[in-house]
């Protein structure tokens, strides 16, 4: 599984950083971006802004997208 932010849509809410901080970070612009480790992917909506999706993650990332206004 794989996982990105149209950040042309991203309200900057946060709910995703509250469920999944591992993944999603809200950065300086206060747009939320997907993050592998210490690497945010930083292209929106492009190859770049993709990252993998552990296992242990994937629920909580399912729960944040359909969370997401």
């Amino acid at each position: 599984m794989h996982v990105w932010i149209d950040q042309d849509l991203c309200t900057g809410d946060g709910l995703c950083t509250d469920h999944c901080p591992e993944i999603f970070v809200i950065l300086e612009d206060g747009i939320a971006y997907v993050r592998d480790g210490m690497d945010i992917g930083n292209d929106p909506g492009g190859a770049g802004s993709m990252v993998p999706v552990a296992p242990d993650f994937q629920q909580r990332v399912v729960d944040s997208a359909e969370l997401c206004p």
